[in-house]
């Protein structure tokens, strides 16, 4: 059974910077595309970021391009997120997903592409 822990969020001011990772188990992870959505109070789950098996391909939200960064050890089953200048408007419920169907190109940025999903991390931003 697949099982993904988030873990690494917090509280931080503006203009911080947070390190989440998600690890997995029970999946065939070192085949699967992998992602970071968020959740915040009122709202729909949204889009992070997105990487592919190996790595090479990423994809962003515009909203966190050029602050964020996702990358992976599949040595160690693991995604990260480096975040960045946070902002108060990255304030969420941060989660990963596993995307088990295999696939070309850039790794996917839709919600229903993702199978698997850890229970989340909270990341408050806030002076």
């Amino acid at each position: 059974q697949v099982q993904l822990v988030e873990s690494g969020g917090g509280l931080v001011q503006p203009g911080g910077s947070l390190r989440l990772s998600c690890a997995a188990s029970g999946s065939t992870f070192g085949d699967d595309a992998m992602a970071w959505f968020r959740q915040a109070p009122g709202k729909d789950r949204e889009f992070v970021a997105s990487i592919n098996w190996s790595g090479i391909a990423t994809f962003y939200a515009n909203s966190v391009k050029d602050r964020f960064i996702i990358s992976r050890d599949n040595a160690k089953n693991t995604v990260y997120l480096q975040m960045d200048n946070l902002e108060p408007e990255d304030t969420a419920v941060y989660y990963c997903g596993e995307d088990e169907t295999p696939r070309v190109g850039v790794p996917s940025g839709r919600r229903v592409d993702y199978d698997c999903w850890g229970q989340g991390t909270q990341v408050t931003v806030s002076a």
